[in-house]
């Protein structure tokens, strides 16, 4: 289909897109990769009467190691998240998630901001991002503030981001070296959205897990922290893991479509669940 008419601008920079955002208000939204963005235009879901193009805006696109986290800029593609030497040695878990995300087409012109933006609670990035505590970095015409991964997300594509906000930098932790990590996600076919997904990030100390946190990929119209499971992981060794992530799905409120029932998405959150931690703790 094709979307609605549309103006379009090219931002020069960060401060020159708040400029057209607060010039547009509502109207307005920010084209990162287009991946999230341009399809839900052409359904006609989404109709802005103007794009700002953050494409050119060169001082987003960074990955810094900055002591004990890791600094992406928001408009750095998937690709370069999946690659880097830096994030694969101190956070593979937000490496390898990278690697999941589409196709290569995808993830060569997909954003890592823009995916977060978009706030779909389908995607992979914004459960792992949740799982590793992750911060981010908004800038507007008041200036800049931080906000936890955790309370970012709001509600079924919403996000904490203002009309007139951009989302600057990503910030993860390192991972130490009593830490495991996985992400586990089920799809009917290569390249779809994940039917479920589960991330885990488990801290060992002799023996038994001391912390888990772990993100829940479309349970809900949100990313999701799996807390019940996390408390009961707590002090669990490998032989309790089964028995600890029963209660994976609790306070979920996953959807039935065409691609499983809310029941199955239950079970699969329990299973999916406790391979990840399972994994976790063995790596």
């Amino acid at each position: 289909m094709i979307p609605v008419a549309f103006e379009y601008e090219v931002a020069e920079s960060v401060d020159h897109a708040i400029e057209l955002l607060g010039q547009h208000g509502d109207e307005a939204k920010l084209l990162a990769g287009g991946h999230s963005l341009l399809p839900i235009m052409k359904l006609r879901l989404a109709a802005p009467a103007m794009l700002v193009d953050l494409g050119r805006v060169n001082d987003l696109k960074y990955i810094r190691d900055e002591g004990d986290h890791i600094a992406i800029g928001a408009m750095t593609r998937h690709c370069e998240v999946e690659r880097d030497q830096t994030l694969r040695e101190h956070c593979g878990l937000l490496a390898y998630t990278a690697s999941l995300v589409g196709d290569p087409q995808v993830r060569h012109r997909g954003t890592i901001g823009g995916s977060i933006s978009h706030g779909d609670a389908a995607s992979d990035l914004p459960s792992a991002l949740l799982a590793l505590e992750a911060e981010f970095v908004i800038r507007g015409p008041n200036g800049e503030r931080t906000v936890r991964a955790t309370d970012f997300f709001k509600d079924y594509l919403q996000t904490d981001l203002a009309p007139d906000e951009v989302l600057t930098e990503i910030r993860v932790p390192k991972l130490g070296s009593n830490t495991g990590w996985s992400y586990q996600k089920f799809n009917r076919r290569a390249q779809d959205w994940a039917v479920v997904g589960a991330c885990a990030v488990v801290e060992r100390s002799n023996g038994s897990i001391s912390t888990a946190r772990i993100g829940l990929t479309n349970m809900g119209s949100t990313p999701l922290r799996a807390t019940a499971a996390e408390r009961a992981l707590s002090g669990a060794d490998a032989g309790s893991i089964a028995d600890a992530v029963q209660n994976a799905d609790e306070g979920t409120s996953p959807s039935s479509d065409v691609a499983a029932s809310a029941e199955f998405r239950r079970h699969l959150a329990r299973v999916l669940t406790r391979r990840a931690v399972e994994q976790a703790v063995s790596r």
